[in-house]
């Protein structure tokens, strides 16, 4: 089965319909998902969907776009991601392209949750555009400080960025972009990563893949990344998933999945 590794559940995009939504994740081979925090403010949304759904976890943080409205100290996320249902650290990072916030606190805020993801041995999750060189030498300093681990989620940046990411021990999580016809270049760096370096999920509710396009993104359609990428890796489908899912579980390895320890 796959795991949609980065999915937003408590948008009002599935608000009224969550019971459906997973019903066909379910059927398209969807097993778990992590639901993202994405403003502390929210959190006890995010949180209690984990909650209320055995094969949904979630993480705590604060979006770059956030950091001016939500200005954090690791402390802050250290207490909320002690919660059984919190696996992940983010999303945070850096986004240079919109400059939603001024690019001191997004690295501040940025700092905060490497720490917290240090202290509590749980996995960064990071969002970065247009700010490759930035987002790379603060996670090596962030290693020098302790034990890092982490994944780059919906990636769409350069070659380099990946190399250089999974060099330090990070992963790679790919969205819809990657069947996106603009997206050869990404296909190439995808075709040149390691398969046990790499993590799939929708980013749902935006960024539909191909064919779904023009059409609200949700997990049951992650089926369309995997399937790309078990094309461009030179594996089946079912390799694909074992590998992602197997990827998923080292660097999640706070998460249990019963189906997964049977298979």
């Amino acid at each position: 089965m796959l795991v949609d590794t980065h999915c937003h559940l408590d948008f009002p995009d599935f608000a009224g319909e969550l019971g459906a939504v997973k019903d066909r994740a379910r059927a398209a081979g969807v097993g778990a998902m992590v639901t993202i925090g994405t403003k502390l403010s929210q959190f006890a949304g995010v949180r209690a969907i984990a909650e209320a759904h055995e094969d949904v976890f979630c993480s705590v943080g604060v979006h770059p776009h956030e950091a001016e409205a939500e200005s954090i100290r690791c402390e802050d996320l250290l207490g909320l991601a002690a919660h059984a249902k919190v696996v992940g650290i983010g999303e945070t990072g850096l986004d240079y392209y919109y400059d939603s916030a001024p690019r001191t606190l997004q690295q501040a805020n940025f700092d905060a949750h490497i720490a917290a993801a240090i202290q509590s041995d749980l996995p960064l999750i990071v969002h970065s555009r247009d700010a490759d060189a930035d987002t790379i030498a603060m996670l090596r300093e962030g290693r020098k400080r302790g034990a890092l681990k982490g994944v780059l989620h919906c990636f769409s940046s350069s070659r380099e960025l990946a190399e250089q990411a999974v060099e330090i021990g990070f992963y790679i999580s790919l969205s819809g972009i990657l069947t996106f016809k603009s997206a050869s270049d990404l296909r190439e760096t995808v075709r040149a990563l390691p398969l046990d370096r790499l993590l799939v999920e929708t980013d749902s509710p935006y960024l539909s893949p191909v064919p779904m396009r023009g059409k609200r993104n949700e997990p049951a359609f992650i089926v369309h990344t995997a399937g790309l990428l078990a094309e461009l890796k030179g594996v089946s489908k079912d390799e694909a998933a074992r590998a992602t899912t197997a990827n998923f579980l080292r660097l999640f390895d706070k998460v249990s999945l019963p189906w997964a320890a049977s298979a």
